[in-house]
């Protein structure tokens, strides 16, 4: 029988394993905890971001079908910097709301929905620079449509640190999106520009509108003292 390993201690270091991943465990419960704790919070935050982001959206629809913007480049172009403008201005309300009520804007539960975001949407980014590049310009629907289920996807990875409603809102962009990518190449192949503006308006202006109405018109008020 071999003799035992000196300075080995498994008592010590089964204790300091345990003790590590009872602290990371608290950790991810702390955020859990602080998520749920901050749900109206991010809720009356959500509000004025969606109309924020429908504006844009309407505002860059209407802007591209006015300056007759067609060319796949273009259309690109116009509507990728219609998306940093909204992303620009949600964080932007999002950090205002945190100073407002004096939370921490790049707190756990911020990253954590920051993270969620972030794959789906470079995923679009990616797609949007393929069909700049490589597509003609008849492909701008795929743009559209193929920006629109990434974002819905989005959306939805960010609802399991959100408002319920959130989740279900990103399905609905998920499901309109697809059930247009089976039936736009079918029933409208050769559709204008203007067709797709407005199809873009109408996901990321419209609906927006819509659920940041729905948002603030049914927000819990608070209550005098």
């Amino acid at each position: 029988m071999s003799a035992p390993i000196r300075g080995l201690r498994p008592t010590t270091l089964c204790g300091k394993v345990c003790r590590m991943e009872q602290h990371v465990a608290a950790e991810h419960l702390q955020v859990i905890r602080t998520l749920m704790e901050r749900s109206a919070l991010y809720r009356r935050t959500l509000g004025p971001i969606m109309v924020y982001v429908g504006a844009v959206g309407s505002v860059a629809a209407l802007g591209g079908i006015t300056l007759g913007i067609e060319a796949l480049r273009a259309f690109c172009a116009w509507w990728l910097v219609a998306a940093l403008a909204a992303i620009a201005g949600a964080f932007a309300i999002a950090r205002r709301q945190a100073l407002e009520d004096g939370e921490r804007f790049w707190s756990p539960p911020a990253l954590r929905v920051t993270q969620a975001l972030l794959p789906p949407l470079a995923a679009g980014l990616l797609l949007s620079l393929a069909l700049a590049v490589f597509a003609p310009d008849h492909l701008r629907w795929l743009f559209v449509l193929g920006n629109a289920l990434f974002y819905g996807c989005a959306v939805h990875a960010a609802g399991f640190s959100m408002p319920r409603g959130t989740k279900l809102f990103g399905w609905l962009i998920i499901v309109l999106a697809g059930t247009l990518l089976f039936t736009r190449p079918v029933f409208a192949p050769g559709a204008t520009a203007v067709v797709d503006h407005a199809l873009m308006g109408g996901f990321f202006g419209g609906a927006h509108l819509a659920y940041g109405a729905y948002l603030l018109v049914t927000e819990p008020r608070k209550t005098p003292a």
